[in-house]
């Protein structure tokens, strides 16, 4: 029986069209004085950054911070203008003004914790993670939060899921996990048992769909499966 429903924060919870105002906003405030081009400068920033935690993943935990922070280094040196030294806080201010979450993600939560666990399992820095979800409402949505930060290891690494089962007090089985990336989220999830179902909006991951017990493309469905189960 389903006591426990996780869920994953950028890309599930937070809408990826609002990251990528944030992410564009955050190169133009970086680049205020120079004769940059901030989208080609973001396509070069994305670029490393997925290469990066692609290459994180399932790894000791390392702060996203001083990770993002180095590759921002490297792109001002490559591009010939200043690194802020405030750039981490130019990061969390224009998160905090321009992201957004997907249409149905609260009224998909508070349906939930009418009758289940409902919790958060998410690469982060936790104190990061925290400041965004105040800015956006929805801390007190979740019954539970558990960082890489504070499992010390990135997804899919097992330890990241225990930690979030034992705080739910239920085993593997008894949860579900809902994420958008179907090799460290779903594989993460159903190595401890989970049932795992991957959000996928336009069908882009259909390749990678066996690897998830269940694929939905807007959240309103987690509901009926969970209570299904």
């Amino acid at each position: 029986m389903i006591r426990a429903v996780f869920f994953d924060f950028v890309g599930t919870l937070l809408s990826s069209e609002g990251e990528a105002v944030t992410h564009l906003k955050i190169m133009e405030e970086v680049l205020k004085g120079y004769n940059l081009d901030p989208r080609k400068i973001l396509e070069e920033y994305e670029k490393l950054t997925r290469e990066a935690f692609s290459a994180y993943a399932g790894k000791p935990y390392r702060p996203i911070r001083d990770i993002e922070e180095e590759i921002m280094r490297k792109i001002s040196e490559e591009y010939g203008f200043k690194y802020p030294e405030n750039f981490w806080e130019i990061h969390l201010k224009m998160h905090q003004e321009y992201g957004k979450l997907y249409p149905e993600v609260v009224e998909v939560l508070k349906e939930l914790r009418q009758s289940y666990h409902v919790g958060m399992i998410t690469d982060s820095d936790t104190e990061y993670l925290n400041a965004h979800l105040e800015a956006l409402g929805v801390r007190d949505l979740f019954d539970s939060i558990t960082t890489s930060e504070e499992a010390g290891f990135f997804k899919p690494h097992p330890r990241i899921f225990e930690i979030a089962l034992r705080k739910a007090g239920v085993k593997g089985e008894d949860a579900v996990y809902v994420g958008d990336n179907p090799v460290k989220d779903c594989g993460g999830a159903k190595n401890l048992g989970m049932i795992s179902i991957l959000l996928d909006r336009t069908g882009e991951k259909k390749d990678l769909w066996d690897r998830c017990d269940f694929v939905v493309s807007d959240l309103r469905e987690v509901i009926k499966i969970v209570k299904g189960q």
